[in-house]
């Protein structure tokens, strides 16, 4: 059976990286490269779009930053290439580089996604953030991870938790999330807090774990004070 791997181009991308990630699925039938720039839309329907385009009995989708490893090759043309197809669709794990080191704890690993899917089963990608995908059939599970360069500097973290926050408080300010307050952002900051130090280690990972764990209370928090600032903008009208 024939694979398509589905890649999304943006603006700012890393050649370096994309030209790894590119070799590294060289060995698929088709890659489909669904350029973003200047292209209205949202990740949903950029995936979606890439979907339309591909040709494979099985589409795999990968990012710029990203790399398929040869183990995680073998193990998915065994799977596609099994004539007794249990699962229509696959999570994947993704070993995620920040700072240059592998991180293991934080909520940093195995961080499952779905990415392979039988394409005659595949509905669509739906969610403005964090999107999800819809099949009918069942997921499985792949041993082998994706490699993840998130090697971004502290400036471009900052920066694209400025335009990542900016999507999710206007989703849940669509949802009529209550109003803000001391009580909700001090609550969100500790939950934050607690569910990257003490239910997922980040300490583990040495001081850089810290520093990263740190920066996902704060971009947390920002996600909040945007909604807060929308709901304090709506009030005034």
């Amino acid at each position: 059976m024939k694979i398509s791997v589905i890649i999304l181009v943006g603006e700012k991308i890393n050649d370096v990286l994309f030209k790894k990630c590119l070799n590294s699925v060289s060995w698929a039938d088709e890659i489909v490269k669904v350029e973003t720039k200047n292209r209205k839309g949202s990740f949903s329907e950029w995936r979606n779009l890439g979907y339309k385009k591909a040709i494979g009995d099985w589409i795999l989708y990968i990012d710029t930053d990203e790399e398929v490893t040869l183990d995680l090759q073998k193990e998915i043309n065994n799977i596609i290439n099994n004539p007794k197809i249990m699962f229509t669709g696959y999570k994947i794990p993704r070993k995620n580089i920040i700072f240059g080191k592998e991180f293991k704890y934080g909520g940093q690993y195995p961080d499952y996604q779905k990415r392979l899917f039988l394409k005659k089963d595949f509905k669509k990608w739906q969610g403005d953030l964090h999107e999800m995908p819809e099949f009918e059939g069942k997921l499985g599970k792949i041993n082998n991870p994706i490699i993840h360069h998130k090697d971004l500097t502290i400036s471009e973290m900052l920066e694209k938790t400025n335009n990542w926050s900016e999507i999710e408080g206007q989703l849940m300010f669509s949802a009529n999330h209550p109003k803000m307050n001391i009580f909700r952002f001090f609550s969100a900051g500790c939950r934050e807090f607690y569910l990257r130090f003490f239910k997922q280690r980040a300490f583990m990972d040495g001081p850089l774990g810290v520093i990263y764990a740190f920066y996902q209370v704060y971009s947390r928090l920002i996600s909040y004070s945007k909604l807060w600032e929308k709901q304090q903008f709506s009030t005034r009208i």
